[in-house]
């Protein structure tokens, strides 16, 4: 997940042939929702990957070890940011929630 994919998602600007106008809330959610998916996709993805050098390197073909821990490390840390940043959703709606109007 690259931290310049995260200023995408920031700026309420959408920009149209040319002409930039502010972005109506469906479609920040909508782009919202976009970024969601594919970072999910990459830590599938990733995840995938490991799982494949993983198999290579038991069924004993011509892997190195470096990449089948690397691929490991990487997919285990998408995995914990992932479920962070989870957490930290789910707290900020349950503040939400306690919040009185």
């Amino acid at each position: 997940m690259a931290i310049e994919a995260l200023n995408a998602v920031s700026t309420p600007v959408i920009e149209t042939s040319g002409v930039k106008k502010a972005a109506t809330p469906y479609e920040s959610q909508q782009k919202f929702a976009d970024f969601l998916k594919d970072s999910l996709n990459n830590v599938m993805k990733t995840e995938a990957e490991s799982n494949s050098l993983t198999t290579k390197m038991v069924n004993g073909e011509n892997v190195d070890l470096h990449q089948v821990m690397a691929a490991a490390q990487k997919s285990g840390i998408t995995m914990q940011l992932t479920l962070e940043v989870r957490n930290k959703a789910v707290e900020a709606y349950q503040e939400m929630m306690r919040m009185q109007m």
